[in-house]
C-alpha cells in the first residue's frame, strides 16, 4: 500500500517485519536503540505503549521525512510484567508459571514523524495455556526458541503446543496487531 511518506519500522523483530510485508507495505528497518526500562508508575497495560512512543520518536529523529512505527510486546500475569528471558533457568520459570493459566499479551504501536507523535494505541489479548509437564516445558526450552520472546514463548511457532486458546488478536501474541497498525497508518495512505 502506497503511503505519503516512507515508512520505517523501528524495530528488527522478524515477526513485525512479516506481519507488515503481509499487510503490503514497503518499508525499510531501523531499529531503535532506546532505553526499554518501563517508565515508573505505569501499570503493565500502560507501559507497551509508552515504549513504542519512545521507539518511534528516536527513530523519527533520525529519518524526519518518514513515518516511523514503533512497537513494544509484553506479557502480564497476576500484575507481574515478563520480558524476555535472560537465560534458561528464566524461561522454564516463566512457563512454569503460566503454564495451565490465563495471561495478557499487551502490544503498544506508535506512529511518528519528524520528531513528533501522530498516533498510538494499545492491544491487549488473553491466552490460555494447556497444562504441560515440566518435561515438555524444559524440552520446549532446551529448543531454544523462547529465549527471545517475551513470555518465553512463540505462538507462530512451536510455541503454540502452550497455548489452549486465545481471545483477542493473534497477530498481537506475535508482536504487531493488525487492526490497530492498519488504523495508525490509513490516514497516510495513497489513492
Amino acid at each position: 500500500m502506497p503511503l505519503s511518506h516512507p515508512l520505517l519500522l523501528a524495530s528488527q523483530s522478524p515477526r513485525r517485519e512479516q506481519i507488515l510485508r503481509m499487510l503490503g507495505y514497503d518499508f525499510e528497518i531501523l531499529p531503535a536503540h532506546a532505553d526499554e526500562t518501563p517508565p515508573p508508575g505505569l501499570e503493565a497495560a500502560g507501559i507497551p505503549e509508552a515504549l513504542a512512543r519512545v521507539k518511534a520518536l528516536e527513530v523519527s529523529r533520525l529519518r524526519p521525512e518518514a513515518l516511523v512505527l514503533g512497537s513494544d510486546t509484553l506479557v502480564e500475569i497476576d500484575g507481574r510484567v515478563l520480558g524476555k528471558p535472560v537465560d534458561v533457568a528464566e524461561a522454564v520459570s516463566m512457563l512454569q508459571g503460566l503454564n495451565g493459566r490465563a495471561h495478557r499479551v499487551y502490544t503498544g504501536v506508535a506512529l511518528a514523524r519528524a520528531g513528533v507523535l501522530l498516533e498510538s494505541a494499545t492491544e491487549r489479548t488473553e491466552v490460555v495455556f494447556a497444562l504441560r509437564s515440566p518435561a515438555e516445558i524444559e524440552a520446549y526450552v532446551r529448543g531454544g526458541e523462547p529465549m527471545d520472546k517475551a513470555g518465553s514463548y512463540a505462538i507462530q511457532g512451536r510455541g503454540a503446543f502452550l497455548v489452549e486458546k486465545i481471545d483477542g488478536c493473534f497477530f498481537n501474541v506475535m508482536g504487531l496487531p493488525v487492526q490497530k497498525t492498519l488504523r495508525l497508518l490509513a490516514p497516510h495512505e495513497q489513492g
